[in-house]
């Protein structure tokens, strides 16, 4: 019974290992084809690859190290470069505009012109900080009229002049005006001539004169518009003596001259001009409180008002915000609708800068009421005050009265004939 059954058992055994070692095979198998596919170029090979692509990846990264260090050191010699070459222009920048503020000053009449073109500076102790108030004069540009400029040449004194337009409609007060200029020994003084006439009269009487060369856009305005219309001239006029370097004293030609007014400017601002205001407050400005009760508490508003400037006498200095203010002036006058050239002048002088809106930055200075003179001040004030009747005024303005020629002679007659009587006839106003 024992025989049988041990050799069942043999069998039994090598049946078990055998179809151990064929799963073992079916496994390897198996293997070998899954690593087939994940590996198609051997296991070696992406190995290789790898510490291929490892290998240039640094390369490359040392390549751009190298030329990132070699363009750094490029940038740093040539801001060195222009880093010098800034100090440099920086130094002739400095040594120029010393030279331009030394060649700016008038033999003890102006004050010492302030250039913007400065050094970065610390402020100074409370008390003792002052902003600037005097922008660069322009550099000269004969070629934007020579003829002009020869012209300039002869009749500036300190590179200033007085200017006036005139047509022949003007005449009979333009030759009061002249005769007082010449009383007052005034040289440097200019006639703008918009006709023939007028030339003709400079000629005759030798007063110098300048007369345009011809311009369809405004020729019909100069030669036969009024007052307002040739005022409105003046703004594109007097943009060439500016570009030439010429510092201006706009002058309309109802005005008397006393005195000369270049012994009384400042010359500290890009615009200086008289004012149409008759007292302090109104000449020199003041807080004016607007009242509006249903605010309850809050009814009283404060604002600040001056006076308008007078844009039939002002004096310019040659600079960008005058010449600015000349340009804008021209163009508003120029586009409709119809405007009067004093109030376009004192609004581009005065409004700041707002949503949609950049103002002219533009320093400017009131001349003093009683020196330069507008006629409603001489005729409600002045002439009624005996301390004040003695002022000798540099120039007097009939702005504020349509009868100007009668005023203008009886205006000479007063300062210049003694005819203390001579301003008693007319009333304070128009009348």
């Amino acid at each position: 019974m024992a025989g049988p059954i041990g050799r069942r058992s043999t069998s039994a055994s090598q049946s078990v290992c055998g179809s151990r070692i064929i799963v073992a095979i079916l496994i390897g198998v198996l293997l070998g084809c899954l690593m087939a596919l994940l590996y198609p170029n051997g296991l070696f090979s992406a190995h290789s690859n790898s510490d291929s692509n490892f290998q240039n990846r640094r390369l490359q990264i040392g390549s751009a190290s190298c030329e990132s260090t070699e363009r750094v050191n490029t940038l740093k010699s040539d801001i060195a470069e222009l880093t010098t070459t800034n100090d440099e222009l920086k130094k002739q920048l400095k040594d120029l505009t010393d030279k331009l503020q030394a060649a700016e000053r008038k033999s003890g009449q102006s004050v010492q012109q302030v250039i913007v073109t400065r050094d970065p500076q610390k402020a100074g102790p409370f008390g003792t900080v002052k902003g600037l108030r005097t922008n660069p004069t322009v550099i000269p540009d004969e070629t934007v009229n020579p003829r002009l400029s020869k012209i300039l040449e002869k009749v500036a004194v300190n590179k200033e002049l007085i200017v006036s337009l005139a047509n022949s409609n003007v005449k009979p007060m333009l030759e009061v005006s002249v005769s007082s200029i010449k009383k007052a020994k005034i040289p440097n003084y200019l006639v703008v001539a918009l006709d023939d006439g007028i030339a003709d009269y400079c000629k005759e009487n030798d007063v110098a004169y300048y007369m345009r060369d011809p311009d369809e856009d405004i020729d019909s305005v100069a030669k036969t518009g009024g007052n307002h219309a040739v005022s409105g001239l003046k703004f594109r006029i007097l943009r060439e003596f500016l570009q030439l370097g010429y510092s201006v004293l706009l002058s309309d030609v109802d005005i008397v001259y006393v005195q000369n007014p270049f012994d009384h400017i400042y010359r500290d601002s890009d615009v200086e001009s008289m004012s149409d205001g008759h007292d302090n407050m109104t000449a020199y400005g003041y807080n004016d409180v607007f009242d509006e009760p249903t605010m309850g508490w809050a009814r009283y508003a404060h604002t600040m008002r001056i006076w308008v400037y007078n844009s039939g006498f002002f004096y310019l200095r040659p600079t960008f915000p005058a010449i600015e203010l000349l340009d804008r002036v021209s163009d508003r006058l120029a586009r409709p609708p119809p405007a009067w050239d004093q109030a376009v002048f004192n609004e581009e002088l005065f409004f700041p800068s707002h949503p949609g809106y950049m103002g002219l930055h533009a320093s400017k200075r009131t001349m003093d009421r009683y020196l330069f003179m507008n006629s409603k001040v001489l005729f409600k004030e002045v002439r009624k005050d005996d301390n004040l009747k003695k002022l000798k005024p540099v120039i007097v303005h009939i702005n504020y009265h349509p009868d100007k020629l009668p005023r203008m002679k009886a205006v000479v007659e007063f300062y210049f004939n003694g005819k203390q009587d001579a301003l008693d006839p007319f009333p304070d106003g128009s009348g």
